[in-house]
């Protein structure tokens, strides 16, 4: 089990690592921090306010702070 829990682990780290590749190449500054990517900076606003889909999306998410 501790090849597959070690398979797994390195999965979810690929995954992490694509979505700061791909956000970066969309402008928005992105970073992993422990379990979760964080999306910052003035490139992710302007995406935030062109894109009414996204937008609307994180309003009706219900996963707010």
């Amino acid at each position: 089990m501790d090849r597959l829990s070690a398979m797994v682990a390195e999965r979810v780290e690929a995954r992490r690592r694509g979505i700061v590749a791909a956000a970066g190449a969309l402008g928005v500054e992105a970073r992993v921090e422990g379990e979760v990517v964080r999306l910052s900076g003035p490139g992710l606003k302007r995406r935030w306010m062109g894109d009414l889909a996204l937008r609307e999306a994180g309003r009706n998410s219900g996963g707010g702070r």
